[in-house]
């Protein structure tokens, strides 16, 4: 089978995640698909890709700080609104109950089953549309039930995104570190 090349990579799913930023004081929120954990030694560190005209955008150069929360399907309808929606245009500040961390900047989504609160640590402009955004975790919080048995993506139910579509996550199919011990070189 040979390869075809292909002008949308859009069809290549996503984890779908909501970075929340005080813009003007208040808690504000967007549906962020370019987001990737970068580092975890010696520190975690988080990249978002924020258009630079987004009202989020605003909020995390004016604090230096965001939150990274994952969303899971039950939120799939409001995680679709607030990417649709801009803070400019509309209050988002009751949408979710909002908490904070200590960096108290960087407002958190209680219904959001997983939460991360990062400070910026650099910012990098290709000189497009977007700039990003790295920031390192300074805490992270998870719902207690999910705790018991560990962090396990399938209890997370997280959202992921093509650009046009949205999907869940499938079921597992092996060990990391684990199952390539059995591979052989043929």
């Amino acid at each position: 089978m040979g390869k075809k090349i292909i002008r949308n990579f859009g069809n290549t799913a996503m984890p779908v995640t909501i970075v929340g930023a005080n813009v003007n004081g208040k808690p504000n929120f967007m549906t962020v698909g370019f987001y990737s954990w970068v580092e975890y030694k010696p520190k975690s560190i988080f990249s978002v890709s924020i258009e630079k005209r987004q009202y989020t955008n605003q909020g995390v150069k004016e604090n230096g700080t965001f939150s990274v929360n994952i969303p899971s399907e039950k939120m799939m309808q409001v995680a679709d609104y607030i990417g649709m929606k801009s803070g400019r245009d509309i209050d988002k500040t009751s949408i979710f109950d909002v908490f904070y961390g200590d960096l108290e900047t960087a407002p958190m989504i209680n219904e959001a089953p997983v939460n991360h609160e990062c400070k910026v640590v650099k910012t990098i402009d290709f000189d497009g549309i977007h700039d990003v955004f790295f920031g390192e975790v300074i805490k992270s919080y998870a719902d207690e039930d999910l705790c018991e048995e560990g962090l396990n993506i399938k209890n997370i139910k997280p959202i992921l995104l093509n650009l046009t579509k949205y999907y869940s996550v499938g079921s597992e199919i092996g060990d990391a570190y684990k199952v390539g011990l059995k591979y052989e070189s043929k």
